[in-house]
């Protein structure tokens, strides 16, 4: 039997890489996005055209208003994305959004009878974020094993990580190798409503190193 995989997909570089290593490896993928009151739905955009590539990948978007709660660049419209690199957590930090995330993946893969999650996290080329972290990993992976009846009946759900000790620029790399279209995908925080980058942010910056580092001509659309 074809093992089932939950794929949190963005929309961005990193998730579409992990999309494309968890189809590579023979897993069933379900994607699962979230419109949870982000600035932009340019991303949002990008998964629909990253997913027509595919064409036989379930696809589910979960509503959620984050933006309630604000507290970040990402989700209060008050607060400006940073166009200059700083020290400590940054202002796009999203309160706690891996954390609900993976929560609510962790529902739809005890649903589906899926064994196991793929989130495209990394601990390399990252903007400082406490739950892009190696050691969350971990007690996310302890909480699992605890919270679902999967679990406790020794049916694990595992957390893959492919990326989390990759650098950017070898995460592109592996991308290619696996046909990802990078031109498809939008990392910005401040993209606009065609997805064009601003390239000033740090997801921008970070993105556009990766390109140069890996040497391959960077396909972001720059506004």
């Amino acid at each position: 039997m074809v093992s089932k995989a939950v794929i949190l997909l963005s929309g961005g570089l990193d998730s579409s890489t992990t999309l494309a290593m968890a189809r590579d490896s023979g897993y069933e993928c379900y994607a699962l996005s979230f419109d949870y009151g982000q600035r932009h739905l340019a991303e949002l955009n990008a998964v629909q055209r990253i997913l027509q590539q595919y064409g036989d990948i379930s696809h589910k978007v979960i509503h959620l208003d984050l933006d309630q709660i604000g507290g970040s660049a990402l989700t209060d419209t008050g607060i400006e994305v940073p166009t200059e690199p700083s020290t400590g957590i940054p202002v796009t930090y999203v309160p706690a959004r891996n954390t609900i995330f993976l929560s609510l993946a962790l529902a739809y893969a005890e649903v589906l009878g899926a064994n196991t999650i793929f989130i495209g996290v990394n601990a390399v080329d990252y903007s400082g974020y406490p739950d892009c972290r190696p050691e969350y990993i971990q007690s996310f992976q302890e909480l699992a094993n605890l919270a679902t009846k999967r679990g406790v009946e020794g049916e694990k759900i595992q957390l893959q990580t492919p990326l989390i000790h990759l650098s950017k620029s070898e995460i592109i790399q592996a991308g290619i190798k696996l046909g990802v279209d990078y031109g498809l995908t939008v990392s910005c925080y401040s993209a606009d409503d065609q997805g064009k980058a601003c390239g000033l942010c740090d997801s921008c910056r970070l993105r556009a190193a990766g390109f140069a580092e890996a040497g391959i001509d960077d396909p972001t659309k720059y506004q």
